[in-house]
């Protein structure tokens, strides 16, 4: 049996990542930061250990890497833990701009550089990470955010490149509008415009990041590393 972790797995395609690799027979382990009762609820019904966990943070991960190594070693990393926030440029305060690359980008760092041990011992291993649509093409009011996901894609290529001699892969997923509650904000009148805007003129679901990062994750996917795969519905080719 093989051992996946997913940051920020107690909502969201975090969640959906927790139930879809549980289903394919994966012993899942998830971080979670405030959502506790989320977390609870997802061990009660899959195959998953929840571990609260700043990922950010080198002493939590550490933490959570000792409680993980009782059981085994990662074989797969899903690197999902992430805020967003809505703000004109010039309101961005210093304090947002940090919080927002500690969690989007120092947290795949930290996380993927106390566990690739693991990887590299085998010489095997999948990292995955998850980017965004504005990551690859920038969101206005969204400067911070947007810089954090583009800074996800380089991570993955040069990581790419670095591991492939140890036969581990480094891939990164681009959601385009997803029914999460990161985009609870928008309203009715916006999502309607979004679904005209893509070509298959419907806002994705969960599953549709799950499904590919559960791709990414297995044989079949053992000669595609270095990549950014948009799945977006068109919105952005």
């Amino acid at each position: 049996m093989k051992n996946v972790l997913i940051t920020g797995g107690s909502r969201g395609i975090g969640a959906e990542c927790v139930r879809v690799f549980s289903e394919a027979g994966f012993r899942v382990f998830f971080t979670y930061k405030n959502s506790g009762e989320e977390a609870r609820e997802l061990e009660k019904n899959f195959r998953a250990r929840g571990i609260k966990c700043d990922v950010s943070s080198f002493k939590d991960t550490e933490a959570a890497a000792e409680i993980i190594h009782k059981t085994g070693e990662i074989d797969v990393i899903i690197n999902n833990a992430g805020i967003s926030q809505i703000k004109m440029f010039q309101d961005i305060t210093e304090a947002d701009w940090d919080r927002m690359f500690d969690v989007n980008v120092k947290g795949m760092f930290v996380t993927s550089r106390v566990f690739l041990g693991d990887m590299l011992r085998r010489k095997s291993g999948r990292i995955i990470n998850i980017s965004s649509m504005w990551g690859e093409n920038g969101g206005s009011c969204e400067v911070h955010y947007s810089a954090s996901k583009a800074a996800v894609i380089g991570f993955t290529k040069a990581l790419a490149k670095e591991l492939g001699p140890s036969g581990i892969t480094v891939n990164c997923i681009s959601p385009g509008v997803i029914h999460t509650d990161m985009n609870s904000h928008l309203s009715d009148e916006d999502m309607n415009a979004l679904i005209y805007e893509t070509p298959l003129e419907r806002i994705g679901n969960v599953r549709d990041i799950a499904d590919t990062a559960l791709f990414l994750a297995s044989d079949k996917a053992g000669f595609i590393t270095g990549t950014d795969i948009p799945v977006n519905g068109g919105i952005i080719m």
